[in-house]
Formats: C-alpha cells, sequence, structure tokens
C-alpha cells in the first residue's frame, strides 16, 4: 500500500498530462507532493527525510518549469532525485562506512553471519548503480524520444523496472538469508 502511496504525485502527474501538458502535469504533481507530505504528517507526525528530498526536488525542479516554461527541468528531476541517492549511498558506505540500506532493510533481513558485511556491501551498491543506471536512463529516455514516451516511461517503465529490480535483489538475497527455523 505504502508503495501505491508513493507513487501517488506520479500517477497525477500521468492522468494530469494526459488530459493537459506537461506544465498542467507538473503543477499537479507539485501539489499532489505537498498534499502527501501534509497527510503523512497527519497520520504520523514524522516526514521522512527521502521524502523531504522528493518535496524540494518536485518544488524546485517544478517551479523553473512552470516560471521558465520549459520542460527540460522536470525531466532533469528524475535524473537528479536518482543521482542524488546513488551518489548519497556510495559515498556514505566507502568514505563513511555508513551503509544506508542496512540501515534501511536490516530490521526485516537477517543475513547469514559469515559474510553479511559483505553481501550489505553487495546490495547498497547494487542499490547505487541501480540508481545511477536509471538517472541515466531517465536522461536516454528525456532527450531521445517524445514527451508523451518520457511521461509514460516515467510511471509504466521506471516503476516496472523498480520492481523488477527488488524482486531480483530479494531471490538473491534469499541465499543469503539466516533459515528462520533454525
Amino acid at each position: 500500500m505504502k508503495f501505491l502511496f508513493d507513487l501517488f504525485p506520479i500517477i497525477l502527474f500521468f492522468i494530469a498530462f494526459k488530459f493537459g501538458d506537461i506544465y498542467t502535469a507538473t503543477i499537479v504533481a507539485m501539489v499532489a507532493t505537498i498534499g502527501q507530505i501534509l497527510w503523512v504528517y497527519y497520520r504520523h507526525r514524522k516526514i521522512d527525510a527521502m521524502q523531504w528530498v522528493s518535496l524540494v526536488m518536485i518544488l524546485v525542479f517544478g517551479s523553473l518549469t512552470i516560471f521558465l516554461h520549459d520542460k527540460t527541468f522536470i525531466q532533469l528531476k528524475p535524473t537528479a532525485l536518482y543521482w542524488l541517492f546513488a551518489g548519497a549511498l556510495f559515498i556514505s558506505a566507502q568514505f563513511f562506512q555508513k551503509n544506508w540500506i542496512q540501515v534501511l532493510m536490516g530490521k526485516q533481513i537477517t543475513l547469514k553471519e559469515h559474510n553479511s558485511k559483505s553481501i550489505w556491501h553487495q546490495v547498497n551498491m547494487a542499490w547505487a548503480t541501480f540508481f545511477f543506471f536509471m538517472g541515466a536512463l531517465n536522461l536516454y529516455i528525456a532527450f531521445e524520444y517524445s514527451e508523451e514516451t518520457w511521461v509514460n516511461f516515467k510511471l509504466f517503465g521506471s516503476t516496472a523496472l523498480l520492481v523488477i529490480f527488488v524482486v531480483l535483489q530479494g531471490v538473491w538475497l534469499t541465499r543469503h538469508m539466516e533459515d528462520p527455523a533454525k
């Protein structure tokens, strides 16, 4: 359910684009993201750092798109967000010995002790690589294909790639997880 809730602004962006244009869709995404943040705050009294970053990014890139009447900015926003995440994962692991993926997933997944540090490092690097790839792919789709193709990719393509990545990662991780029966 959280996954669908997180997709809410993108789904509304897609619908607004189909009935309007990229600028209408951008405004709708900005308003939807603000609404989403307000709803999360109302329900939980806490906003995650990733939600704050996403809000700031949509407001900055969306505002530039609207005020300069240039769709390039909203098309760059996913890449900026993906590369920010990739950079944060990579830099924190390489220079600060902080594995954010392990912090986020470590309570739900117990890995076999003998190689857990190495496995968590591999998972962290896989996510950093995935985010870097998604940012590059977004640029390619945005600037080599039509605006409509990019909007379709933003909802369907990137979501499908994320689901595929998570499933493949889950399958791979099961080989390294503790057997709960033991």
